[in-house]
Order: structure tokens, then C-alpha cells, then sequence
């Protein structure tokens, strides 16, 4: 009873999870994901990272029950991601969102909470809330025929808020946003952090990424490459910065006397980080190259 009632606060755990497509002509089939394991902790920003076939949207599609399991065990709060009573705790915004763009603002979210089985003052307030959320005030009135990019992603990300869901997933949320609207987003994200979800983000942009996630990993290949906190993964291991008012040249010990002997503080002491996309692209061509000699050995041995 401990143990499942652990399980049902983590928002997702993924166990073993193997899905293939089979190809034409019977041919065999191709690996999508190979054998993940992955928890998301209650309350943080957990970013889903891979390059193009990497299988970050095969995971998504099969969180949202889009797809079921080749092997393997996917939960969303300890139930089965195919329950409807799971489904009710989820939201999900897609890279490109659909909408009837004759529509205005205020009339998608009401379309949207319909759907849902909203009604009433409890549509209307919400609707009212969330669009004061994704700051659209300005274009409640107005169709989305006239909304810009970052315009249709505030509203997606509203009508994946309607219901209230304690669990968003989003994809490329900011994918072909200017600079300011991606900054919204990534306050808006932060600001539902605040508030208490839990969000899963796949992006491609990994600057953004770092700004806002708790955790990441990093798939390849269909393979979990790396996981972990980033304040930790960025670390340069071997090496150390100091921060000062003034440099002197010397080693280590030698500055650092100088400094406190002239009368000068220093300030911070740490092993200098590398940035997310350098740590990205560094374990992507670490474990392609391996894949890419592993298959020819295996072709020259048969």
C-alpha cells in the first residue's frame, strides 16, 4: 500500500519503456525507443532533449496514450496512462496547434472547455483568468486569423490550462517564436512552476532550456544518454574560476595570497560550467560515433 501510494505522487514514471514501428514488406522494424527508464518529480521542469529521431516525440506520444508500449510499463500518478480519470490530470500543448482561426480568443477557450465538460460562470471565469495568464488581453476579441506565432502558442498553452491539470506537457513551445515571445513563454513556464505543476518540455533550443529546467536528459538514438540536474551536468570537472575585483597572473594559491595581501575579496570559487548545447552536442557525437562503429564491426563480422 506504501509503495502504491508512492507511485502515485510522482507525476511520470517509465520503466523499460521499448517501442518499434515494423517496416514495409516485412523487413524487420525500427527501434524508436530502446529501454528507457525515467521519472518526473512532482512540482519541477524536466526538459526532454534529443536530436531529430532521437525519440522525444515517440515518448510524448506515448504519455499521452497516443501510442502504447512495444514492452515496457509507462504511468502517469501511478495509473495507466489509457484511464480517462488519468488523462484528466494531463495537459498538452503540440509544436503546432490547430485552431478554426475564425475563432477569437475568448471563443477558442470556450470552444476547448466545452469539450472538456465546462460550462457557465466556471467557463467564464476561467477563460478570463487564462487569458490574463498569457497576457492576450489585448487580442481577446480578435480572430486568430491576426494572431502572430507567439500569440497561438499563449493561447495553446491556455487551452491545455482549462481544466487545471496538475501535468503539461509541451512541445517546441517556443519553435519559431521571436525573442520577446519566447521570453513570455519562458516566464509563463516559470510562473506555472510557481504555482505548482509539473512540466515536461521538449525543445531544440537549448539556451531556453536551461533557463527553466530543474532536470533534463538527453536521448539519442532512442537510448537515454544522460540524465540529471543541470547545475551539476554543466559542471567542467578538473578545472576552476575564481571571480575577483582585479586578476593578478600565478597559480591558484599564489593569486589568491596576492589578492587577500592587496586587500582584495575573492568572491567565488568554482569548476567553471560548459553550456547545455555544448554538453548536448558533446554526447551526441560521443555515442553516434560508438553506434556508427558498433554497426560496422557487427556488418564486416557477418
Amino acid at each position: 500500500m506504501l509503495a502504491m501510494s508512492a507511485e502515485q505522487d510522482v507525476p511520470i514514471l517509465i520503466r523499460n519503456l521499448r517501442k518499434t514501428f515494423p517496416l514495409k514488406w516485412r523487413r524487420g522494424s525500427v527501434v524508436a525507443i530502446d529501454h528507457l527508464d525515467l521519472e518526473v518529480r512532482r512540482g519541477e521542469v524536466f526538459g526532454l532533449l534529443g536530436p531529430n529521431g532521437s525519440g522525444k516525440s515517440t515518448t510524448l506520444k506515448v504519455l499521452l496514450g497516443l501510442l502504447r508500449p512495444t514492452e515496457g510499463e509507462v504511468r502517469l500518478f501511478g495509473e495507466s496512462v489509457a484511464t480517462v480519470a488519468c488523462r484528466r490530470r494531463l495537459g498538452y500543448l503540440p509544436e503546432s496547434p490547430y485552431f478554426y482561426k475564425f475563432l477569437s480568443g475568448e471563443e477558442t477557450l470556450r470552444f476547448f472547455g466545452r469539450i472538456c465538460g465546462m460550462g457557465g460562470q466556471e467557463l467564464e471565469r476561467r477563460v478570463d483568468e487564462l487569458i490574463e495568464l498569457v497576457g492576450l488581453e489585448h487580442g481577446r476579441y480578435r480572430p486568430l486569423s491576426g494572431y502572430s506565432k507567439g500569440m497561438l502558442q499563449r493561447i495553446g498553452l491556455a487551452q491545455a490550462l482549462l481544466h487545471d491539470p496538475e501535468l503539461l506537457l509541451l512541445d517546441e513551445p517556443t519553435a519559431g517564436v521571436d525573442p520577446l515571445g519566447s521570453r513570455e513563454m519562458k516566464d509563463l513556464i516559470l510562473e506555472l512552476k510557481r504555482r505548482g505543476k509539473t512540466i515536461v518540455l521538449s525543445s531544440h533550443l537549448l539556451d531556453q532550456v536551461e533557463e527553466v529546467c530543474d532536470r533534463v536528459v538527453i536521448l539519442n538514438l532512442g537510448r537515454k544518454i544522460l540524465e540529471g540536474r543541470l547545475e551539476e551536468l554543466l559542471v567542467r570537472e578538473g578545472k576552476m574560476s575564481i571571480t575577483v575585483s582585479e586578476f593578478g597572473e600565478g597559480d591558484l594559491s599564489r593569486v589568491k595570497a596576492r589578492l587577500e595581501s592587496e586587500g582584495l575579496r575573492v568572491e567565488e570559487i568554482e569548476p567553471p560550467k560548459m553550456t547545455l548545447e555544448e554538453l548536448f552536442i558533446r554526447r551526441v557525437e560521443e555515442t553516434s560515433g560508438r553506434e556508427a562503429v558498433a554497426r560496422k564491426e557487427a556488418e564486416v563480422g557477418s
